[in-house]
C-alpha cells in the first residue's frame, strides 16, 4: 500500500511521518524538479509493508509555488515515475482547524480514500479548543483520528484507520454550487472529463481553475480549456459573482458552520498570556527591539557563557598535540600528525561550543514559536526592498547555513522574489563564518565591558551578523529594481502558540548539527589540512648555518609549494592588509568557511617547529613581520578580514546548491557566477574601505 501524507506547513506533518516511518528514510528530488522528495515505509502487525510519502507543505491545490504543483501532480498520478497514492492522510493542526480545512475540502474531490489525522488536539485543549469529532467524522465522510505526533499518541489507531480505509465509500465534495456557477463550469468540467480525469477530479478542477493564472502542466495540453475558462469567468462576472473568489467563498463558507457546529473555543490563560506577549513582540517598535535585543543576546552568551568550555576544549586539543608529539620521533610523520592533522582540523574544533550555542539559540526560537512573529515583524522592512515577508524566513534559516537556507526559499510563490532571496541569502552570516569570527575577535578584540553589561567582543560579533543582514537587504532592493523588478504581495504567515521548547527535541536537533559540523571536520577539513601541510612542507630548503630557528622556518614556507602560491595570490590581498599566508587561507576556505581557520592552523603549526605550540590565537598576536619588527595582526587587519568574511561567497556548496535552485544548466551557472562575482566585489571593496580608511585615520 501507498500512502501520501499531506497537509499545510507547522501542523507537525514531519514529526508525524518520523513517528510512523522512523529511520526507515530516504530523501531524494521528484524527478525534473528540485523538490525534496522523502520517502519512507513501515511494516503492519499483519506484516504488511505500507510506503509513506511525505508531501510538500501546502495550503491548497492551487498551485501557487513549486511544492504545492508538485503535490497536486502526485496527487493526480502524473508525477514521473510515482504511482497515484492508494490513501491520502491529510495532517490537520487541530488548534487552527477552520483554516487547515480549506485544503482537506479539496483532497476530498480526488476520489481517494482519506483519513484525517488531527494532529497536536493537545494544544488545542490547552489553548481551550473542543472538537466534536464524531460529528466531524459525520460532517467530512471520512475517517478522523486525534494525533500527538510528538507523543506517539493516536499512532496506531491511525495505522489502522489507514487500513481500513481504502474499504469504506469515496469522500466526495460536501457543499454545492450556486445553479448559475454549475451552468458556466459545465464546458470546463466536460473538456477535463473528455481528457481523462474522473468526474469528482473534473469538479475540484473547474472550480480551481477559477483563480488559476493558468493551467498547470498536467491540464496545458486539454485544447480549448482557456477558453472554456475565460467565458465561465464571463458567464459569473455576468451574473454578479466574483470568479476569482468564489471557490474560497464556497469551501470557506462550508468550513464555516462545520465549525460553528463542532468547534468551541474557551480562551484559556495561557492563550491570553500569549496574546500580551504578542502585544510587546508584534508591535510597530518594539518588536524589532525585542529582536535585536534576542540576537544580541544570543552573540553576548558565544564569547561569555561558553568561554569556560571553549577553553577546555582548546586545552584539550593542545595536550593532544603534545601527547602525540611525545610519542613520536621527530620526522615528517610527527608533522603531518601534529602539525598538519591536530593543528589543522583542532583549530576548527576548538569551537564547537559556540557552533552549538548558536544552533540551540536557532532551535529555542524555532520551537517556541518567536521565529514566525519574528518574520511577521520583518515583513514591513522586507516590502521597503521589495521582498515578500516570507523571504526572511530562508534568510534568517541562513544564520545556521545557506544550503537549507536557499532550499526553503522554495515557498515563495512569486518566482522573482524566490530567486532575490537564493541571491542575498549567502549574504547572512552561516555559522561556518563562526570560527573565523571567533578566532580574530577574541585574539583583536578586548573583553571590555561596554554601559556595564555588554562585552565588546559580543557587540563586534552581533555588528558582523547585523551588517551581513543590512547588506542582505540592500542588495535584495537593487535586484528587485533592476533585474528581477516585479511586485510584492501581502504576507499571509501562521503564528503558532507560544510553547516551552522540548529538551529532548532540542538535545536531538543539536547534536545532529554538532556531528554534521565534526563530520566535515573530519573529512574536508582534513583532506585539506593534510594537502596544506604537504605544500608547506616541502620541496625542503637548507638554512644557512647559524640562521635563527624562527627566521628558518619562515623561510622554509616561503620556499615551499605554499608559499609560492600565497606569492602569487598577494598581490591581490595586499591591498586589505593581508599576506600571502592570509590569501592562500582565504583560496583554500573556498571548499568550506572553516577551512580559512584549520589553513592558518596549519601553516602556524608546520612553522612552530615543537609539539607544544601556542594556541592560534596565540600564535596570531605574537607573528612580526621580519623585516619590520611589526605585527603582522593587528586589530584593522582582523576588522578588515572579518568584514571581508561577511560578504565573500567562500563556499562551494552553496555556488552547487544556487546552481540547482535557479535552473540548473547555463542558467543555473549565470546566476550562481553573479551571485559568487557580486559578493566577491563587495567583500574586496569593503575590507579595502575599511582597511584603508583605517589607515588614513591612525589606526593599526
Amino acid at each position: 500500500m501507498r500512502i501520501a501524507l499531506i497537509g499545510n506547513p507547522n501542523t507537525g506533518k514531519s514529526t508525524l511521518f518520523n513517528a510512523l516511518t522512523g529511520m526507515r528514510q530516504k530523501v531524494g528530488n521528484f524527478a525534473g524538479v528540485t523538490v525534496e522528495r522523502v520517502e519512507g515505509s513501515y511494516q503492519t502487525a499483519d506484516g504488511e509493508r505500507v510506503a509513506v510519502l511525505d508531501l510538500p507543505g501546502s495550503y491548497s491545490l492551487s498551485a501557487n509555488s513549486p511544492d504545492e504543483e508538485i503535490a497536486l501532480e502526485v496527487l493526480l498520478g502524473h508525477a514521473p515515475g510515482i504511482p497515484r497514492p492508494d490513501v491520502i492522510v491529510v495532517v490537520v493542526d487541530a488548534l487552527h482547524i477552520e483554516r487547515n480545512l480549506y485544503l482537506t475540502t479539496q483532497l476530498l474531490e480526488l476520489g481517494l480514500p482519506i483519513v484525517v489525522a488531527l494532529n497536536q488536539i493537545d494544544a488545542a485543549n490547552a489553548a481551550g479548543v473542543e472538537i466534536d469529532v464524531p460529528e466531524l467524522i459525520h460532517e467530512l465522510g471520512v475517517t478522523v483520528v486525534p494525533t500527538v505526533a510528538t507523543r506517539r499518541d493516536g499512532l496506531e489507531t491511525l495505522r489502522r484507520a489507514i487500513m481500513q480505509a481504502p474499504s469504506l465509500p469515496l469522500p466526495s465534495r460536501r457543499f454545492t454550487l450556486p445553479q448559475v456557477a454549475d451552468e458556466a463550469l459545465a464546458p470546463v468540467r466536460k473538456l477535463v472529463m473528455d481528457a481523462g480525469f474522473s468526474a469528482n477530479v473534473a469538479e475540484m478542477e473547474a472550480l480551481r481553475l477559477l483563480a488559476v493564472a493558468a493551467p498547470e502542466k498536467h491540464l496545458a495540453h486539454i485544447a480549448g480549456l482557456d477558453d472554456a475558462v475565460a467565458q465561465a469567468r464571463t458567464d459569473l462576472l455576468d451574473a454578479g459573482i466574483n470568479p476569482r473568489g468564489l471557490e474560497a467563498e464556497l469551501r470557506y463558507g462550508w468550513i464555516s458552520g462545520v465549525c460553528s457546529r463542532n468547534v468551541i473555543h474557551n480562551p484559556t490563560t495561557r492563550h491570553l498570556i500569549g496574546d500580551r506577549i504578542d502585544a510587546i513582540a508584534l508591535h510597530r517598535v518594539g518588536g524589532p527591539l525585542v529582536f535585536l535585543a534576542i540576537m544580541g543576546l544570543v552573540f553576548q552568551a558565544i564569547f561569555s557563557w561558553v568561554t569556560p568550555i571553549a577553553d577546555g576544549v582548546e586545552e584539550f586539543v593542545g595536550t593532544l598535540g603534545s601527547m602525540v608529539g611525545t610519542l613520536l620521533p621527530p620526522g615528517d610523520l610527527r608533522s603531518l600528525i601534529v602539525d598538519g592533522v591536530i593543528a589543522g582540523v583542532g583549530s576548527v574544533v576548538v569551537f564547537l561550543p559556540q557552533i552549538a550555542i548558536l544552533f540551540l539559540a536557532i532551535g529555542i526560537l524555532e520551537d517556541s514559536g518567536y521565529m514566525a512573529r519574528a518574520a511577521l515583524v520583518m515583513d514591513r522592512y522586507m516590502r521597503r526592498v521589495g521582498l515578500h515577508g516570507k523571504s526572511f524566513i530562508p534568510m534568517l534559516s541562513g544564520f545556521a547555513c545557506a544550503v537549507p537556507a536557499i532550499m526553503s526559499a522554495r515557498t515563495i510563490e512569486e518566482p522573482k522574489d524566490r530567486l532575490a532571496t537564493i541571491m542575498v541569502v549567502p549574504l547572512m552570516s552561516c555559522s561556518a563564518r563562526l570560527p573565523v569570527y571567533t578566532l580574530l575577535i577574541g585574539s583583536f578584540v578586548p573583553a571590555t565591558l561596554v554601559l556595564g553589561v555588554f562585552n565588546l567582543q559580543g557587540l563586534t560579533m552581533f555588528a558582523m551578523y547585523l551588517l551581513g543582514t543590512v547588506a542582505a537587504l540592500g542588495v535584495a532592493a537593487i535586484f528587485k529594481r533592476t533585474l528581477l523588478r516585479a511586485p510584492s504581495r501581502p504576507m499571509l504567515i501562521e503564528l503558532p502558540p507560544y510553547r516551552l521548547p522540548r529538551p529532548s527535541s532540542l538535545a536531538i536537533s543539536v547534536s545532529h548539527r554538532a556531528m554534521l559540523f565534526l563530520k566535515r571536520a573530519g573529512t574536508v577539513i582534513l583532506a585539506v589540512s593534510i594537502l596544506l601541510w604537504a605544500l608547506a612542507t616541502y620541496p625542503r630548503s637548507e638554512a644557512a648555518p647559524g640562521t635563527p630557528v624562527e627566521l628558518a622556518q619562515e623561510q622554509q614556507l616561503e620556499q615551499s609549494f605554499l608559499g609560492h602560491l600565497g606569492r602569487g595570490i598577494e598581490p591581490v590581498v595586499r591591498p586589505l592588509g593581508f599576506d600571502w599566508k592570509i590569501g592562500v587561507s582565504i583560496a583554500a576556505s573556498f571548499a568550506a568557511r572553516e577551512v580559512f581557520v584549520s589553513t592558518m592552523g596549519t601553516i602556524y603549526g608546520v612553522g612552530s617547529g615543537d609539539e607544544g605550540s601556542p594556541a592560534l590565537s596565540a600564535r596570531l598576536e605574537a607573528e612580526r613581520d621580519p623585516v619590520t619588527g611589526q605585527p603582522v595582526y593587528t586589530t584593522l587587519v582582523a576588522l578588515s578580514l572579518m568584514v571581508f568574511y561577511v560578504f565573500a561567497l567562500m563556499c562551494v556548496s552553496t555556488v552547487a546548491i544556487t546552481v540547482r535552485e535557479t535552473g540548473g544548466g547555463a542558467t543555473g551557472w549565470g546566476w550562481a557566477g553573479l551571485q559568487f562575482g557580486y559578493m566577491f566585489v563587495l567583500a574586496w571593496g569593503s575590507a579595502f574601505l575599511v582597511y584603508a580608511g583605517g589607515k588614513a585615520l591612525g589606526f593599526g
